[in-house]
């Protein structure tokens, strides 16, 4: 009987042993698998987003108007650019999709200007009253060249426009770089921003002096004496 006692005791100790060294390989082989999988369907993801720090450091412009001349030969319309835009940036790492919305921001306080404003107007005929900003949004997306070239010379818009007077926006492209940050990392990219730092950004436009007025078309025409022969039908 002691002998028996003996045995099952034995027994006992081996087993919680075995299962203790178990436990710890399965542990550390959960951990790899996971280290794996994650690496698999996110590569530019890891544990370290968790920490990330917020930032004012936008995506370098070459980077950025690379990711949108793609887009632009990639897609034919605007919700398919959109789509693609927000595939392409979950590709980044979650600095530079912030980096992204950071660079789009300052694009768009850089073209917040009297001139554009008023070729936004002529071009819809006045129906864009409104829609400044989505406007700007739209000529970001068009690429680098058609960008810089319109903000130089708002005629150049005559080169990207149909016909006829109509509205040109794109809201939904402010928002990709949010969208991509958001899929990534289940997070929300404006607690990333460093708004300390990054100041242009629509916060901080500044009060513009128009030198055109609608009730005196002739002063439009003297800003962009192309378009307005083109578009204004009043």
């Amino acid at each position: 009987m002691r002998h028996h006692y003996f045995f099952l005791l034995f027994l006992l100790v081996f087993s919680t042993i075995g299962y203790s060294q178990n436990n710890t390989v399965n542990s550390t082989g959960l951990e790899t698998i996971s280290s794996i999988d994650s690496t698999d369907v996110a590569p530019k993801i890891n544990l370290d987003s968790i920490h990330f720090k917020a930032s004012s450091e936008m995506l370098d412009e070459e980077n950025f108007w690379a990711i949108i001349e793609k887009s632009i030969q990639e897609t034919t319309n605007q919700e398919d650019q959109e789509i693609f835009l927000i595939s392409e940036i979950e590709k980044l790492s979650p600095k530079e999709m912030v980096g992204f919305r950071l660079r789009t921001d300052k694009l768009l306080f850089d073209s917040y200007t009297s001139d554009l404003w008023c070729a936004n107007y002529i071009i819809s005929n006045g129906v864009a009253e409104d829609g400044f900003d989505y406007f700007r949004c739209w000529l970001v997306s068009r690429g680098k060249e058609a960008y810089y070239k319109v903000k130089e010379n708002p005629d150049y818009l005559v080169n990207l426009v149909e016909n006829e007077p109509q509205v040109y926006d794109f809201e939904g492209f402010w928002h990709v770089g949010l969208s991509a940050f958001k899929n990534r990392t289940d997070k929300e990219a404006y607690a990333y921003i460093d708004y300390e730092n990054f100041k242009t950004n629509d916060e901080h436009y500044p009060i513009l002096e128009f030198n055109w007025n609608v009730d005196e078309p002739i002063t439009m025409e003297k800003v962009c004496p192309v378009l307005y022969q083109k578009f204004w039908k009043k």
